[in-house]
């Protein structure tokens, strides 16, 4: 089989089929650049000429030679199980016994109340106004990112999370000291969109088959994304569209905050999440609660706070005091 015939059609099965199944392009592109690294790995052999024992090899290689982290290690054998069961039409069984990558219990980094409103404070617009929703709502940067302007309800005070991890819709607190700016910036949006400045005269990108099933609302207010891209950008389609903004801009701007800060820990985006769970649950909040605000499957997910708080510990006391 010629591999250099054969890969481009394969990628082209790979992205056809995920964009039937509704996969996101960051899960896309993940999961081909794990199904190209399997490929090489295998001297350029097609899939097809492979199967379970190579995929266990490759698995195994991973977490022995490359020592990847058992999270990577998963998101490698995810793809390679699309690839053949979905795209190839050949599920792979049983894999065998594999050498798992050890799993780190690791506690997250956090900040105090006060290390996140300092470090929010360094921050200019947008990117203090992202920060602001990823501490105070508990946002994923590219949750954030990807808000549009009806995610927004000013009058429940209520963000909608669509599409988020695992494919799930939440919805989540919007704080109240976010109101008035966010206000001033649809405001200020829609008026240049009624004037129609030419920023936008460009179409938003839209999700799966939205453009052909809504084919105004590319162009309606609402659907503008609240953060947009300050550049066009090319659509699956061919289409000249406006994206949101770039995830890696905005964890830029905050890690060169925390540079400029006098806060000594490894923080940055994700930080801010895990800082909004955990004075959520210092102040008293249900875990539960806090569970579906953060969009968690499992409360288990949920429970590592508790450890960052130091909770559970049946009221043992230092022999210091």
């Amino acid at each position: 089989m010629d591999s250099s015939a054969s890969k481009p059609r394969l990628r082209e099965q790979v992205r056809a089929v995920m964009r039937v199944h509704h996969y996101s392009i960051r899960t896309e592109k993940t999961y081909w650049y794990w199904i190209r690294y399997f490929i090489r790995f295998h001297q350029l052999r097609h899939p097809l000429e492979l199967g379970a024992a190579e995929v266990n090899a490759f698995l195994t290689w991973l977490a022995v030679e490359r020592k990847v982290a058992a999270a990577t290690q998963n998101l490698a054998l995810n793809a390679l199980v699309f690839l053949y069961a979905k795209v190839l039409q050949q599920p792979l069984g049983q894999v065998g016994e594999v050498v798992r990558a050890k799993r780190s219990a690791r506690i997250p980094c956090v900040l105090t109340h006060a290390e996140a409103t300092a470090l929010i404070g360094l921050l200019g617009q947008p990117y203090q106004l992202l920060a602001s929703l990823m501490y105070g709502a508990g946002l994923r940067v590219v949750e954030a990112a990807r808000l549009r302007i009806k995610d927004v309800d000013f009058d429940r005070q209520v963000i909608t999370v669509h599409d988020g991890k695992g494919a799930k819709d939440r919805t989540t607190l919007l704080p109240a000291s976010l109101i008035t700016p966010l206000l001033e910036r649809r405001q200020r949006m829609f008026a240049a969109w009624k004037q129609q400045d030419s920023f936008y005269q460009a179409a938003v990108s839209l999700p799966f088959a939205l453009r052909r099933k809504y084919p105004n609302a590319a162009r309606s207010f609402e659907w503008q994304w609240l953060f947009p891209s300050t550049g066009l950008c090319m659509d699956e389609d061919g289409t000249v569209v406006r994206h949101h903004i770039h995830v890696s801009s905005i964890q830029k701007a905050v890690k060169q905050a925390v540079r400029r800060s006098s806060i000594h820990k490894p923080a940055g985006c994700h930080t801010l999440r895990h800082s909004f769970a955990t004075e959520l649950l210092r102040r008293g909040s249900d875990i539960r609660t806090v569970q579906t605000l953060l969009g968690h499957a499992d409360v288990r997910t949920t429970q590592i706070y508790t450890h960052v708080l130091g909770q559970g510990f049946a009221g043992v006391q230092s022999p210091l005091g």
